[in-house]
């Protein structure tokens, strides 16, 4: 039984990562349009627990893009400068729309995962009701 809790909980907080990484991805999409706006990166770490690897994971520190901000020609725009050019963002919405879907598909992993040790258990009940 201890071995199906320690899945279920593996299970969970990849997904719980996963929907993390999905906010700062919205986040990014989001602020496309923001003017020095640099896009929000986060990795994942793995949770040790009493020096021992539990198989867990977490998100680390959101960091910033380092990459260059977009120069935006617009005379027109209250931050641009006297040449009229201004800083955009670093989003690239190709980017952001394939961490969307690679995101999405690791939750729905998990959420197999989870589902299936979930029917696991139930046919043992079953199988031990008989």
């Amino acid at each position: 039984m201890a071995n199906l809790i320690e899945t279920l909980s593996i299970a969970a907080t990849g997904m719980q990562a996963q929907a993390e990484r999905l906010r700062f991805v919205s986040e990014n999409v989001a602020n496309e349009d923001t003017p020095g706006y640099r896009r929000k990166l986060t990795t994942f770490e793995e949770v040790v627990e009493a020096g021992r690897r539990t198989g867990k994971v977490q998100t680390g520190p959101v960091e910033l893009d380092p990459s260059a901000l977009t120069r935006i020609h617009d005379p027109g725009h209250p931050l641009a400068d006297q040449n009229g050019y201004y800083d955009g963002s670093n989003v690239n919405l190709v980017v952001e729309i394939a961490d969307a879907r690679e995101a999405q598909r690791s939750y729905e992993a998990n959420l197999r995962v989870f589902d299936q040790a979930r029917q696991m258990t139930q046919n043992l009940l079953e199988l031990l009701k008989r």
